[in-house]
């Protein structure tokens, strides 16, 4: 039976089923000429979006940092309710309609929290297709803390502690709460096989509304009217965008693609970004990151040539490593340096984005150390297009996946 630790782990590592979302700038890499113009459009949509363009094909969700998920619906074959984690879209699905088969499937405090969202679910009224979201927190997960000197509520799903103050309004209704939830995504299908998702709609709001359920909508909301560009933040974003553009259009598109259809360029680079946000570092100076890629790829390939035992094995290995390597020769390396100048840029793109999104008021956001609390943001953002069923994700790596991966920072699971 899966205990809760591990349970947190195992769904970090292997995501959701029809919810993977890439980084926007990664689509670059797993994309190629598609997926970098598709970058461009969220990115010009969003500029337009924060400029006040109301009309913008664009709508953003927050990135709520709960855990596990679960999803909550209506079974299509006999219409009962249950509640259910990934497994709900395997070929035979996984989900309780009962405390019994909780406990046949898990353990501990993993248990304990279905069984609550079983009981206090219940009572929304979902009465077709399937709703997903975030565990927030259950009642016994909420804490009174005091924060430079003041009282807060706070609960610390995974990473990012939320922290509302204690007296106020909403920290009162959270209080008297059983269980509190972040709803993203609405599935609709006449089965779990051909269900297809929509995000960014509301649905806590046209839910049942009951004092022991806490929903949120992921959906961003700018009520205090912050996430506004300047004027010259407008122009700032857009030359940005313009530039970029212009390398873009430069950049051969056989080169791009290659990083999108070379299954094994496209595994190495992306591992290599990913090790280098680890580090605390972007991809930087072009030159320089494609060198340390190439060093990365030799190293990987020998590795894999040392764990094997026969001479033709080991050279195999190799071998596929050097024609890997092929593709950083004197013909494509100054193409391939555009790439990264461009995943750079829009890198740089994105972050005005995250910064201006991070203005807006609403539950204070925090990092625990075994120091105290350091203030963070959020943990990102989801671009949605304007059909709902399209979205790449606009995270802070250097600071949110390095808190995420590193241990200088406790996590909401470990006790």
């Amino acid at each position: 039976m899966l205990k809760f630790k591990k349970f947190i782990s195992e769904a970090a590592a292997k995501g959701n089923k029809n919810l993977h979302l890439t980084h926007l700038e990664d689509a670059v890499i797993d994309g190629g000429v598609t997926g970098t113009r598709n970058v461009f459009n969220y990115l010009r949509a969003l500029r337009d979006m924060l400029a006040g363009n109301a009309s913008a094909p664009v709508s953003v969700t927050v990135k709520w940092d709960g855990a596990p998920a679960l999803f909550a619906g209506v079974d299509p074959s006999d219409g009962k309710f249950f509640i259910a984690k990934k497994g709900v879209f395997n070929k035979n699905p996984k989900i309780y309609k009962t405390n019994a088969e909780i406990d046949n499937d898990l353990s501990g405090e993993l248990a304990d929290k279905f069984k609550v969202a079983l009981k206090e679910f219940a009572k929304l009224g979902i009465s077709e297709g399937v709703v997903q979201g975030d565990f927030l927190f259950t009642k016994d997960d909420l804490k009174t803390e005091n924060i430079d000197g003041e009282s807060y509520i706070t609960f610390h799903p995974n990473t990012i502690v939320y922290a509302v103050p204690t007296n106020s309004q909403l920290g009162k209704r959270i209080a008297g709460s059983e269980i509190g939830v972040v709803w993203h995504t609405t599935y609709r299908g006449d089965s779990f096989e051909t269900m297809s998702a929509s995000f960014g709609e509301k649905i806590a709001s046209k839910l049942k509304e009951t004092k022991s359920v806490w929903a949120v909508d992921a959906i961003f909301e700018d009520k205090s009217g912050n996430a506004t560009f300047t004027k010259q933040e407008t122009e700032e974003i857009t030359k940005l965008l313009s530039d970029a553009g212009r390398i873009f259009r430069t950049v051969k598109a056989k080169v791009l693609n290659e990083f999108k259809d070379n299954a094994e360029l496209n595994a190495r680079t992306n591992t290599y970004i990913n090790s280098k946000v680890r580090e605390g570092a972007r991809v930087g100076d072009p030159k320089a990151f494609i060198i340390g890629l190439q060093r990365y790829i030799e190293e990987y390939y020998q590795k894999q040539a040392d764990k094997v035992k026969t001479e033709k094995s080991k050279e195999a290995k190799l071998e596929k490593g050097r024609e890997l390597l092929k593709f950083f020769d004197n013909r494509n390396i100054k193409e391939i340096e555009k790439v990264f100048t461009l995943y750079n840029m829009l890198v740089d793109a994105k972050l005005m984005v995250i910064e201006k999104l991070n203005h807006v008021d609403g539950l204070k956001t925090f990092l625990k150390t075994n120091k105290g609390f350091e203030v963070t943001g959020q943990e990102g953002f989801v671009a949605i297009d304007h059909l709902g069923k399209n979205s790449l994700k606009l995270v802070d790596r250097l600071q949110f996946s390095k808190a995420n991966f590193s241990t200088d920072y406790i996590k909401g699971w470990q006790k």
